[in-house]
């Protein structure tokens, strides 16, 4: 079993930075991608950073320029620095990875969820 571990995550001022990070856990071979998605109240979750083993990282539109993904794969950890946050930033981000445990089965999963907001 692989356990993903969000921290944190908090309250900013508008223009103010976050770093959040993931450590995932258990009986890991291998994780391919990892990532962090959002989700506002009332809206639906959605993805906000990517990034695979090999570095290779994907932004959504609303983020690029302002946050960076990034990952130790010895640590199998997963970073996400938010700089220049805006009030629309807010919500629950959560940790994504995708990989192989010792046994060769896939896994995939989801963290807890760590709160972000952003207010003045």
């Amino acid at each position: 079993q692989v356990q993903l571990v969000e921290s944190g995550g908090g309250l900013v001022q508008p223009g103010g930075s976050l770093r959040l990070s993931c450590a995932a856990s258990g009986s890991i071979f291998s994780i391919n991608a990892m990532g962090w998605y959002r989700q506002a109240p009332g809206k639906q979750r959605e993805l906000v950073a990517t990034i695979t083993s090999g570095g290779s990282t994907n932004y959504a539109d609303s983020v690029k320029g302002r946050f960076t993904i990034s990952r130790i794969n010895a640590k199998n950890t997963v970073y996400l620095q938010m700089n220049s946050l805006k009030p629309e930033d807010t919500a629950v981000y959560y940790c994504n990875a995708d990989g192989r445990v010792f046994s060769g089965s896939p896994f995939g999963g989801w963290g807890q969820g760590t709160q972000v907001t952003v207010s003045s």
